[in-house]
């Protein structure tokens, strides 16, 4: 999918940067930048789109991601409707590793942080140690000066290394998503935006088609051309993706949260529920919540 290529803004004080955020909601361009990025979640919730990896965020998730590979979470509509009190909370370092110099990636003390950046290309989940330990860094990052801010970083990356606390979020054989002009980022951008104001009622083809400003059968070889997966494919994970935020946060019957994620058909949401999710949707409901009767 293309992208818009995001310039961090820096500080001439500092190699790299670290900050608090508490808006609205977050960034919801899809976007990159080559700077490597790790992101804790504190307050919200939503989708998360790594790649063309598409999952929902909550808080306490932590998410490193590679330089230029794309991505966004974009908060649930609650969050874009100014309900009183709700905001969005995160922790956010940046930082290029052509900061530490070359000589400093080719040390052979460091080939495991070599190892890290590889596997960032692909997005990581951090968990368990590892993430309580970066979350203490991170917070002392906000204030911390001088070497300090160089030590705490390198203990971050000694922390993110530890491959028992982390997994990858795209397969080694993801293809590389394409980048190219200006005018392809701000058409998948309002592709997107559309998608996401949209995915609740019927989107034809001819619907999307014309947002992007392009006929049907164009739109088809350019949306998979850049997501690597089909139109449908893609609204159908976006619609799936809701339907497990309703059923792990409401009590609504299963059968409604079929319509109210878009599907017409409950045959065909429990299916497509089951080869995305690997469980049902009841299944799913249970792991957050005490089973309910279902009306």
């Amino acid at each position: 999918m293309k992208p818009q290529l995001l310039k961090i803004s820096s500080n001439p004080a500092f190699s790299f940067q670290v900050r608090h955020d508490r808006v609205p909601y977050f960034y919801d361009k899809w976007h990159y930048h080559p700077e490597v990025e790790l992101v804790y979640i504190i307050k919200g919730s939503g989708t998360q789109f790594i790649g063309n990896d598409i999952d929902r965020f909550q808080p306490g998730d932590m998410i490193m991601v590679g330089a230029n590979l794309p991505h966004l979470w974009r908060c649930d509509q609650p969050y874009y409707e100014g309900k009183a009190g709700r905001l969005a909370e995160s922790s956010v370092l940046h930082f290029a590793p052509q900061a530490l110099g070359e000589q400093f990636w080719q040390m052979p003390e460091n080939k495991a942080f070599n190892e890290l950046l590889e596997r960032a290309k692909l997005g990581i989940v951090i968990n368990g140690n590892a993430k309580k330990a970066i979350i203490r860094h991170m917070r002392q990052l906000q204030t911390a000066t001088g070497q300090s801010r160089t030590i705490l970083l390198l203990q971050i990356l000694q922390a993110a290394s530890c491959r028992q606390d982390t997994t990858t979020i795209l397969s080694p054989t993801s293809h590389q998503l394409e980048f190219h002009d200006r005018s392809e980022s701000e058409r998948m951008n309002r592709i997107y935006q559309y998608i996401f104001n949209n995915f609740q009622q019927k989107i034809s083809l001819e619907d999307i088609a014309a947002i992007a400003h392009i006929s049907p059968h164009s739109f088809c070889r350019f949306f998979k051309s850049k997501t690597k997966k089909s139109f449908s494919t893609f609204l159908t994970e976006v619609r799936i993706h809701h339907a497990c935020k309703l059923l792990a946060e409401t009590d609504h019957p299963v059968s409604d949260i079929c319509y109210e994620s878009g599907f017409n058909n409950f045959s065909n949401f429990n299916r497509h529920f089951k080869l995305l999710k690997n469980k049902s949707p009841l299944q799913h409901r249970q792991q957050y919540q005490q089973p309910k009767k279902e009306i």
